[in-house]
C-alpha cells in the first residue's frame, strides 16, 4: 500500500472543495508527470464516477479516496499533500522524497559514462563546470549540468553544440539529449529567477 500523507489544513480544504462541486465527487486524483528520472512534477484533480480506472490504486483517506495512476505509482511513496492558506487564497503544495536514482547498466550506458568522463568533463572543466549522466532510456541521455554549467546563460548552446554533438558523434545510438538540470538552484547559480 502507498504511503501518502494528507495533512488535516489540506483535507479541509479538499472536502470543501469537493462540497461546493455541483457533480458528486468521488476522491482527489495525484498525478507524477515524470519529465526525467529525477525530475517529477505532481499534479491534482477531482475524481468523478468515470474516471476511476481498473488499474487506479486506490488509497482511502477517510473523508475521500486518492487515486494514483500505474505510472504515477513509483513516484508516490512517501508524498505528503498539504495546503498553504495565504492573503490570496491559499494553494496546495506536495512534498515527495527524490525518486530512487536510476541503475545505469549495459553498453550503452558504459560508453555514455566513459565519453563523459573522459572528453566532455575535462573539456567543460575549464569553465569550472562538468556534467553527469542520469538516465539512458529509448536512445535519449538524461544529463544534469553541475558548477559553472548550472544556471550559465550559455548552458543550452552548450548542451546543443558541445555535449550533444560529440555524444551523438561517439554514440550515433543517442537520438536525443535532454537536460534535466535545475538551472535556478544550488548554491551560486548564473541564472536567478525574479
Amino acid at each position: 500500500m502507498l504511503n501518502i500523507k494528507i495533512t488535516d489544513p489540506a483535507r479541509r480544504k479538499i472536502v470543501e472543495l469537493m462540497q461546493q462541486m455541483e457533480q458528486p465527487v468521488k476522491g482527489l486524483r495525484i498525478v507524477a508527470n515524470a519529465r526525467s528520472p529525477l525530475n517529477v512534477e505532481y499534479s491534482l484533480a477531482f475524481v468523478y464516477e468515470d474516471e476511476i480506472f481498473p488499474d487506479d490504486t486506490v488509497v482511502d483517506i477517510g473523508d475521500f479516496e486518492v487515486y494514483v495512476d500505474a505510472e504515477s505509482v513509483p513516484y508516490m511513496d512517501g508524498v505528503i499533500l498539504d495546503f498553504l492558506d495565504n492573503p490570496m487564497g491559499g494553494n496546495f503544495r506536495i512534498d515527495a522524497p527524490p525518486p530512487p536514482a536510476p541503475k545505469l547498466e549495459g553498453p550503452l550506458a558504459e560508453r555514455l559514462q566513459k565519453l563523459i568522463q573522459e572528453q566532455i568533463n575535462p573539456a567543460l572543466a575549464s569553465h569550472g563546470g562538468f556534467v553527469h549522466l542520469v538516465d539512458v532510456k529509448d536512445n535519449v541521455a538524461y544529463i544534469e549540468m553541475g558548477g559553472g554549467c548550472q544556471g550559465c546563460g550559455l548552458a543550452n548552446v552548450t548542451l546543443k553544440r558541445g555535449i550533444e554533438m560529440m555524444i551523438k558523434r561517439n554514440i550515433p545510438e543517442i537520438k536525443e539529449v535532454l537536460d534535466v538540470t535545475d538551472h535556478a538552484r544550488g548554491t551560486n547559480p548564473y541564472y536567478k529567477r525574479t
